[in-house]
């Protein structure tokens, strides 16, 4: 389309009847219509802006796109005027350059200097997103109680594809990293313990601290950079695209149909990772004993059942249920907060890792004070 053949942006005005100065925009605001005459449509709509009693219309303006509206924005100094009619499909346009403004507005950045306000707005922040969790949860429960009286409304091929990518896809990694946690922590302990005679505690040494401790640990911070990261993302990006406001203008349920099955998923496939992992670490550790302190494979297996009580097992099965949960809420919780921008895209998946492994390890800190004179001999 050449030049030519485009509405040129255009401004009218007249009185009306109640004695109002009444602004019109007419033609095509975008980047074709206002190539060449942007400085003046700035100058020209500046001038009305400076009273606040203008009525604008811009309902009759035929096409819009991100730089008419941001010439419009620049020109009023990102304020919107008392008196607006704009259509609802170029309203988004001036919101997306008013929430870019927003988060780099100089002021704030200045505020964040007061320790007081900063105080204050972290305490803020941490308010905010612990009430989002609590109403999270608890909507997570109201959809477990619906399901229940329903069954058949269960979704259980968004629960399998879900357990196929947070579980299926992650076991050649997790067996890497137990197979090596495994030989580590064997290695280390057979060289200390060796020096002092006493290798045959070895066993005992790896086996609780890999079944009770590393295993669970290791695998919910494994999930939790891999799988959360993931999920919070397709969240954003559900919100990006607009797909999320498509679920709820049919109706759908954004929590039944995308928050459940992820945590869903989760708290089936944490426990089981934790099992692949600590076989794979155990192997590790029986490979490192045969190398360091000459124990045989039949040697270290007879001597495990009686080295590490079986509660040590199930202690570290219920800690994945617990981190399996506590990650799939994490992630929809900031997935579900991003805004429709790459900038928040980002900063959002970023922070649904980080409180994702903070809120593990604060966990398994709860565990070991609550079990500390459990599964010990």
């Amino acid at each position: 389309m050449a030049f030519a053949d485009i509405e040129a942006p255009a401004i009218s005005t007249q009185k009306t009847t109640a004695g109002f100065l009444q602004v019109t925009l007419t033609g095509q605001w975008t980047l074709r219509g206002v190539a060449q005459h942007s400085e003046r449509l700035i100058q020209e709509v500046r001038g009305y802006t400076s009273d606040p009693e203008v009525h604008w219309d811009l309902e009759k303006i035929s096409a819009m796109d991100s730089v008419g509206a941001f010439i419009l924005f620049t020109a009023s100094d990102g304020q919107r005027p008392k008196h607006l009619a704009v259509r609802e499909e170029h309203l988004g346009f001036f919101r997306r350059w008013q929430e870019r403004s927003v988060a780099y507005e100089p002021a704030r950045l200045e505020r964040r200097l007061d320790p007081i306000d900063t105080a204050r707005r972290i305490g803020g922040n941490a308010i905010d997103h612990l009430t989002g969790l609590v109403t999270l949860l608890g909507q997570f429960a109201l959809d477990l109680g619906s399901l229940a009286v329903r069954p058949a409304s269960i979704p259980w091929r968004d629960i399998s594809a879900n357990i196929y990518h947070t579980g299926v896809r992650a076991l050649s990694i997790t067996a890497l990293l137990g197979f090596l946690v495994g030989v580590v922590v064997a290695y280390l302990s057979a060289l200390e313990l060796k020096s002092y005679g006493a290798g045959n505690f070895m066993v005992g040494i790896a086996g609780i601290g890999i079944l009770r401790e590393l295993g669970p640990m290791l695998t919910a911070i494994l999930v939790a950079g891999r799988s959360g990261s993931a999920m919070a993302a397709q969240l954003g990006v559900m919100r990006v695209t607009q797909e999320l406001d498509a679920l709820a203008a049919m109706g759908v349920s954004l929590s039944l149909r995308l928050v459940f099955p992820k945590v869903v998923a989760l708290i089936i496939v944490v426990p089981l990772l934790v099992m692949w992992s600590d076989a794979l670490a155990m192997l590790g550790a029986m490979l490192s004993a045969k190398a360091t302190l000459g124990i045989e494979f039949g040697q270290f297996l007879t001597a495990f059942p009686t080295a590490v009580p079986a509660s040590n097992f199930w202690l570290g099965i219920s800690k994945g249920v617990v981190y399996g949960a506590l990650i799939g809420l994490v992630a929809c919780h900031f997935g579900m907060r991003i805004k429709p921008n790459t900038e928040s895209l980002s900063a959002e998946t970023t922070n649904a890792v980080v409180t994702a492994i903070t809120m593990t390890i604060g966990a398994n800190a709860v565990f070991a004070i609550l079990f500390r004179g459990v599964g010990l001999p």
